[in-house]
């Protein structure tokens, strides 16, 4: 049976559906963007910026399902612009030192006009 997945310390769902779901051994996250879960804002700017507060959001996310980095199977990227790649890979890098599979694309618009979404499967 599914279970939702639920943390203060990541951004509240803009949508109709949750932070994460757990199934079984796994959890799948949703795609997490760069908003501060304590004001609910994008305040990042920059890809550096909004890449590191994505992998916050993300580890709390895990941690709430019992899981982590180093736990993950795979992830999809998604990056407004791929000519950010580069300096993505190298802040991901940091975090999923586990080498993941892993899919990553351009997308012409992500939520709230930020610069990069993650998502993630990972063992619990």
């Amino acid at each position: 049976m599914a279970e939702k997945v639920y943390t203060k310390n990541a951004p509240e769902a803009i949508g109709p559906y949750s932070q994460a779901m757990k199934v079984g051994d796994f959890v799948f996250t949703s795609g997490q963007i760069a908003i501060n879960p304590a004001t609910g804002n994008v305040e990042a700017v920059t890809i550096e910026e909004q890449t590191e507060q994505v992998m916050k959001n993300l580890g709390a996310v895990l941690e709430a399902a019992g899981s982590s980095f180093e736990k993950a199977v795979k992830t999809t990227c998604f990056l407004k612009n791929m000519s950010d790649f580069a300096t993505f890979n190298e802040i991901y890098g940091k975090y999923f030192t586990s080498k993941p599979a892993r899919s990553c694309v351009a997308a012409a618009e992500l939520p709230k006009g930020v610069l990069v979404e993650v998502e993630v499967i990972a063992e619990i």
